[in-house]
């Protein structure tokens, strides 16, 4: 079926849902950022043509909702999207762009890569949008006895099923290689497909993918901290000073009474009250994630802030020099984040927060925090703390405050979650997967890149660390403004993918 113009009015839309803590306000600033550029691949002044070849086709697969019991004859939809205006046969390459933990638009198969690399190759381009995200979503709701089947194991079974029926549904020739793609979640899911389905994926590229599993996420503060440091995207360690002192002096505001937290809840977009600890966590950790997402998301299109504009914000470069503080900085960072991002509110309750993930039914919008909440405790940790002496932000919310919410919404305990992520490194290999013919792909400005891989793991898993480069930042569209290092690290890529379908040739002839 093909997608008429009014997607383009669905991917400018932003959840309305509220943003608070860490993760969540994590997740809203990528998916405003995914859609901006979605949407932006989708306009016709980009270069993508207006004939029905250059618009791109969306299915549905039949899936079973337990791929490891043929008892259970359950099943759902899973949606997926095909660009076919550049391939040029049968037995062409097939790119698989695997999705994540959102919603998947059209602009999955048309921008950045795997859509820039088909061109070269006359491939196939498919994206897979990811069991109960987006509209791939079984019926019944989100409650927990559904839940059980959301797992990165079902999603490499709906791969590999997916790979098998669409080789027959688009006509792919058996000797055609298929490639998985994929970026942060979504990387690793690429580099897991290859080393579960060696016979099934012929190679991967993985593109900011956390492998290692870890509860205790401390280590994405560390580079944040450093990457406020960094002069070539505009950090110094005035930057970082200043980022602490505003920090210091909301902690301060917050233990001084009701009527500066009164003012505090105005000034930083605090909706719910600011009276009980749990809920000034909620604002700390809110206020820290925009620092991290600013980081994480640095210098690309759709980013409300970059680390020079924050900087240049907490130091005074704006406005009144003469009457601004760091504090004053951070304050005026949140409100353009807010208006860029449509929304109201940094922080709600606590108890608000729980109740929004306590709800069972599907979000129309895609947004999928429930059930990303759920992945989190049920396999892979991620939660961002900042306990460490070194860390400049506030030492709140901190790891078991965190943890507090698998027991509040799903009834997992801390040591549950512990052994999940144990088990979830053990089944994939953490940092040392033993995939072959994987490129893993990251930036070093990116929290997420310690866990990944950023040295070459052997000969046929190569490893490529670009500098000063941002969260999945080499699957963006390209653009006239980016880095030397960026663009040379997609040519690398390129030249890895050419050397890998070059000996797939000499071995067919």
């Amino acid at each position: 079926m093909a997608v008429k113009a009014p997607w383009l009015g669905f991917l400018l839309l932003v959840s309305l849902w509220g943003l608070s803590t860490p993760a969540l306000l994590l997740r809203r600033l990528r998916e405003h950022i995914q859609k901006f550029q979605e949407s932006s691949s989708l306009h016709p002044g980009f270069g993508l043509g207006h004939g029905p070849g250059a618009v791109p086709k969306q299915g549905w697969l039949q899936q079973p909702l337990d791929p490891f019991n043929a008892s259970d004859r359950r099943t759902f939809l899973q949606r997926y999207w095909v660009n076919d205006q550049h391939r040029t046969g049968q037995d062409v390459p097939v790119f698989l762009h695997i999705g994540g933990e959102g919603s998947l638009g059209p602009g999955s198969v048309m921008a950045g890569h795997p859509a820039a690399l088909a061109p070269a190759w006359g491939a196939l381009v498919i994206s897979l949008e990811h069991r109960f995200y987006g509209l791939s979503m079984p019926a019944g709701g989100l409650d927990l006895a559904l839940l059980r089947y959301l797992s990165s194991r079902h999603a490499l079974a709906d791969v590999a099923s997916a790979r098998q029926a669409l080789s027959g549904l688009l006509n792919v020739s058996s000797s055609s290689p298929w490639i998985c793609f994929g970026g942060s979640y979504a990387g690793s899911l690429a580099t897991w497909a290859r080393l579960k389905f060696p016979h099934l994926v012929f190679a991967a590229v993985a593109s900011s993918a956390p492998l290692s599993a870890v509860v205790d996420f401390s280590a994405y503060n560390q580079v944040v901290a450093r990457s406020l440091t960094q002069v070539a995207i505009g950090g110094s360690l005035e930057c970082l000073a200043a980022a602490s002192k505003a920090f210091t002096e909301v902690e301060r505001l917050l233990r001084a009474g009701p009527a500066a937290q009164a003012v505090l809840r105005k000034e930083l977009g605090a909706c719910g009250s600011l009276d009980l600890a749990e809920d000034q966590a909620e604002l700390l950790g809110a206020l820290q994630a925009l620092v991290g997402g600013t980081v994480q998301y640095d210098g690309q299109a759709g980013a409300p802030l970059s680390v020079r504009q924050l900087c240049s914000l907490l130091l005074g470069k704006w406005g009144n020099r003469s009457r601004s503080t760091p504090y004053l900085g951070l304050r005026r960072a949140v409100q353009i984040v807010l208006r860029s991002m449509g929304q109201k509110c940094l922080s709600f309750s606590r108890a608000e927060t729980v109740a929004q993930l306590s709800n069972t039914k599907p979000q129309v919008s895609g947004v999928g925090d429930r059930q990303w909440l759920y992945q989190t405790c049920t396999e892979f940790g991620f939660y961002v703390t900042c306990e460490g002496v070194q860390c400049p932000f506030s030492q709140l919310p901190a790891l078991p405050f965190q943890l507090e919410l698998c027991e509040q919404v799903f009834g997992l305990s801390p040591a549950s979650v512990a052994q999940a992520v144990a088990q979830t490194n053990s089944y994939y290999g953490g940092q040392s997967p033993g995939a072959t013919q994987v490129l893993f792909v990251n930036g070093d400005t990116d929290p997420w890149h310690v866990l990944s891989v950023t040295q070459d793991l052997g000969l046929s898993e190569p490893a490529l660390l670009i500098p000063s480069a941002s969260h999945c930042f080499d699957m963006a569209p390209m653009r006239p403004s980016d880095s030397p290092s960026l663009r040379l690290g997609r040519q690398k890529i390129s030249q890895q993918l050419q050397d890998w379908l070059k000996d797939i040739k000499k071995s067919q002839s």
